[in-house]
């Protein structure tokens, strides 16, 4: 986009606040990041814990790796250039949601710390809340569901993630669960305790 265009984008305000959105919705706002490798549990994790968090009358929306990349991101190939802009694109989306006093709950494999940090300073401090699905390369490999570890190793997918591309650990996530150890459902518990303990539901 050319500077003569964006001179003439002004940032409108709404008249329902994100505070108003919130007193009313009887929560905060927030985004709830998964990071791990392919095969760690993210998804599976994020949709137990909108489960939950529907059970518990609060409003949230997932949103996937694969599921986006087939409207919002459709054409991002997966070239560290890509991958950004892919991270970035779901950031800003994330923000609009919790501007609407909604959690939101990504499941990425966000490879690149730089990438999740742009989007933590999207925010305010206590709406980004890093949750490290940690799991060891040789447990994700076994699991393998979409059978692309396999695919990676005999070169038919480039730069995969865990394998011929790096995947960067979280240095201070909010949250850490040990997918090779942990079950379901105390994953869902931990991520409930922290959301509670810090008052964003």
């Amino acid at each position: 986009m050319s500077t003569e265009q964006t001179n003439h984008i002004v940032w409108h305000d709404t008249t329902v606040s994100k505070a108003d959105r919130q007193k009313r919705n009887g929560q905060k706002g927030a985004i709830l990041w998964f990071t791990g490798l392919s095969g760690a549990g993210k998804s599976t994790l994020a949709n137990a814990l909108e489960q939950e968090l529907f059970r518990r009358g609060l409003n949230s929306y997932i949103l996937d790796g694969d599921n986006v990349r087939h409207g919002l991101n459709r054409g991002l190939g997966f070239s560290d250039a890509d991958r950004k802009e892919n991270i970035r694109r779901i950031g800003e989306v994330s923000k609009l949601f919790v501007d609407a006093g909604t959690i939101v709950c990504t499941a990425f494999i966000s490879p690149f710390r730089e990438d999740r940090d742009l989007v933590r300073h999207l925010v305010e401090r206590d709406e980004f809340v890093e949750i490290y699905v940690r799991c060891s390369l040789e447990t994700c490999e076994k699991r393998d569901p979409k059978g692309l570890y396999q695919k990676a190793r005999t070169g038919e997918i480039p730069s995969f993630t865990g394998i011929s591309s790096p995947y960067e650990e979280p240095k201070a996530a909010e949250i850490i669960i040990d997918s090779d150890s942990q079950s379901i459902q105390e994953s869902v518990d931990q991520i409930i305790d922290y959301l509670v303990k810090h008052h964003i539901v």
